[in-house]
């Protein structure tokens, strides 16, 4: 007759009891990353935002009723602003620049116009991929937004 062995020294018992507690330590290890990684796009004040969503739709029609178009070109170093179209505007220009996933990378600045009427903008490091461009003027009457896809040295149209 043959002895046999303690449960803790075969396989099977471990076997059965290892593959639940890799199951147990991947869903505790997925619940620290979604814990630690909140999502940064939910709005805390959603709506208060919303409402501000229908102001932003009138600065956009007024910025298309009076025709103002803006040529956006992206250079390593620079970002530069020229007007192309609509009532002649010399004052400040809000410019924001959003990202669409990366919320750290998103500028917003006021840029004002040199002696030829075109913004200058350096840029402390090239920007390429998509982003959410926003022009609006100093008195906040009037909004142009447009999503560009930026490579180097291109012209953009914003209207």
């Amino acid at each position: 007759m043959s002895k046999q062995l303690p449960w803790y020294k075969q396989f099977w018992p471990w076997f059965l009891i290892v593959l639940p507690m890799c199951a147990v330590i991947a869903s505790l290890t997925t619940l620290k990353i979604a814990l630690d990684n909140s999502d940064s796009l939910v709005a805390e004040e959603y709506y208060k935002e919303g409402k501000g969503i229908n102001m932003d739709l009138r600065k956009i029609k007024y910025a298309q009723q009076i025709g103002m178009k803006f040529l956006v070109k992206v250079s390593d170093q620079e970002l530069l602003i020229s007007q192309q179209g609509g009532p002649e505007y010399r004052a400040a220009l809000n410019v924001q620049f959003y990202h669409p996933t990366i919320e750290d990378n998103d500028f917003s600045l006021q840029a004002t116009a040199d002696a030829n009427y075109v913004y200058r903008i350096p840029l402390s490091a090239a920007i390429s991929g998509p982003w959410e461009v926003r022009l609006e003027g100093f008195d906040g009457k009037w909004r142009i937004q447009q999503r560009i896809d930026i490579k180097d040295n291109v012209e953009y149209w914003l209207n």
